[in-house]
């Protein structure tokens, strides 16, 4: 059985599509998953790279495919009220109902739900002390354990060379984004594309751009 390492922010529509869909995408496989919240403004930071909707003309169109995308997978989507917005307190709480930072599927699903089902706030502290009620952590968010994992969690995706969330990680092998689904079940399925293909991005050389 395979088991695939599940790297996401909440504040990625990508992310959000990706978990939903990630079930039915690998329908009839086996594998095991583990979950790890991680801050995607760090790995942004490391890369020196902004995010889709810190651009302007990309922004609209990521919001806009991102709801169709839903819709042609039959998914609930509502963007919320104001995006980006600050995930910190999102992603300390799901680390925080876990003992080693490690949130379950129901945790993630809550809180995936909390920010694009219902167009809301997702930031906003009224929802995030109904959020936190509902799902109980052990912790409290603002603990220093908390915020050690959540740490360590994102030290350890930019030690991986991970750029995005959603990213997929098994076998040693990165499946970055939505798109990447497929492509995740055809290496689950053995697909032997995988012995040649796979290794073939390594042999391209460095171009200088002018």
């Amino acid at each position: 059985m395979k088991h695939i390492t599940v790297y996401l922010d909440f504040i990625s529509p990508y992310a959000y599509l990706a978990f939903e869909q990630l079930p039915v995408a690998l329908m009839g496989h086996s594998y095991s998953v583990t979950y790890k919240p991680i801050l995607f403004a760090a790995l942004l930071k490391h890369h020196g790279q902004l995010g889709p909707a810190e651009i302007p003309s990309k922004r609209d169109w990521t919001y806009r495919q991102v709801l169709w995308q839903a819709h042609t997978h039959g998914l609930e989507l509502q963007l919320p009220a104001s995006h980006p917005f600050n995930p910190l307190a999102l992603l300390r709480l799901a680390v925080a109902c876990n003992a080693r930072g490690e949130p379950n599927r129901y945790v993630c699903e809550t809180i995936f739900r909390h920010v694009w089902h219902g167009g809301q706030e997702a930031a906003d502290a009224t929802r995030l002390e109904a959020l936190t009620a509902q799902l109980a952590p052990a912790r409290a968010a603002q603990d220093a354990t908390v915020k050690a994992q959540l740490k360590a969690h994102t030290d350890e995706a930019i030690a991986l060379g991970l750029f995005g969330v959603p990213s997929f990680v098994v076998d040693g092998k990165v499946f970055w984004g939505f798109d990447a689904l497929p492509m995740l079940r055809a290496y689950l399925s053995g697909d032997p594309w995988f012995d040649s293909g796979w290794p073939a991005a390594a042999s391209v050389a460095q171009g200088i751009r002018r």
